[in-house]
């Protein structure tokens, strides 16, 4: 039998994978899409994924990221990385990087898609296969975290992602998050002579439509061609448990808040391996305490930040206070990273 079969093979999933195969555990990948998979996302790896991947060995090529720095149109704030770098990355050089890792380590990826499970005390059966335990790793709008009855409802306005790169040659070193009344432009270094603009927003516009808003970024980018855009959302996705029975939820299927603080990598990475730790222990009902406890930060952190971004009284004051508390910035910063 195997001992983990996984859904979906996405950074989330085959970093499960990879931790599975390392500990020993007999692991099948399920992914419908060939490798590499593309997708919208900041593509900034914060410095705690950029150490989780090298633990598991994976090597990725991209630009170097020393900090955050916010801008608004008066304001400028910049947190330093205390110790090591992040780096800029794109998301098919990731995806790219890991599935090498996993077929070295010989973990099947398997064309399919889990519609649905079945369970019982000692296994689960998905997609004509029968494991140990289920890694649902389908993403933000995880089938299998509704179809287990997982989801919550949130009444509260919805947040969407849009993200295109751009020939520019990086002019920074750091993730600049460009702030408006429409919402935040983040542009992340990627290589010599790229970087990827992702803009978050609460509004349903079209990408060219949304950069007016950030006037500094756009006469940066309109002489430069930009490749296609990709978009996700509703971004914030609430979760009653990241267990049930033999499937336990990783990466954006265990839940997500928001881009903002840009670690949707760092958590997924950091659950992958609490999930496998657990696994392998025979104690799966771990993983939801794991996973509170190694997400606490971020929860605590990037929901305030939320909160305050979409308050009429607090979200113009971000930039400004940042700016004149730059040793709080840069400790919150790096209580992130």
């Amino acid at each position: 039998m195997i001992d983990l079969l996984v859904a979906g093979g996405g950074p989330a999933g085959l970093a499960t994978a990879i931790h599975a195969a390392l500990a020993g555990l007999d692991t099948v990948v399920l992914e419908p899409r060939p490798a590499p998979i593309d997708k919208a996302c900041g593509e900034g790896l914060m410095p705690g994924a950029v150490r989780a991947l090298a633990a598991l060995d994976v090597p990725v090529v991209g630009h170097p990221i020393r900090g955050i720095r916010y801008l608004d149109d008066r304001h400028r704030a910049e947190g330093r990385f205390r110790h090591e770098a992040g780096m800029g990355v794109r998301r098919t050089v990731l995806h790219a990087a890991l599935s090498r890792r996993a077929a070295e380590l010989g973990v099947p990826v398997l064309a399919g898609k889990v519609t649905s499970v079945h369970q019982d005390r000692d296994s689960i059966t998905a997609a004509g296969l029968t494991a140990r335990y289920l890694a649902a790793a389908d993403g933000l709008h995880s089938p299998l975290r509704r179809q287990l009855g997982l989801e919550r409802p949130d009444p509260r306005p919805a947040r969407y992602g849009l993200r295109r790169h751009f020939a520019v040659a990086p002019w920074t070193d750091c993730v600049e998050v460009h702030w408006s009344a429409l919402g935040e432009a983040y542009v992340t270094p990627l290589g010599p002579d790229r970087i990827g603009v992702a803009v978050l927003t609460g509004e349903r516009l079209p990408f060219d439509a949304l950069l007016p808003a950030f006037p500094a970024l756009l006469h940066r980018l309109t002489a430069h061609s930009g490749s296609a855009v990709r978009g996700a959302g509703p971004m914030r996705r609430r979760v009653r448990a990241r267990v049930a029975g033999r499937v336990l939820l990783v990466g954006d299927a265990a839940g997500y808040i928001d881009a903002l603080t840009g670690e949707g990598i760092s958590l997924a990475l950091t659950g992958a391996a609490h999930l496998v730790r657990c696994v392998r222990a025979g104690r799966p009902l771990d993983y939801e305490r794991a996973w509170r406890r190694a997400t606490r930060d971020h929860r605590l952190l990037t929901g305030a930040l939320v909160r305050a971004r979409v308050n009429p009284l607090l979200g113009p004051r971000i930039v400004p206070l940042a700016t004149r508390a730059p040793a709080l910035f840069t400790a919150l910063v790096n209580r992130l990273t």
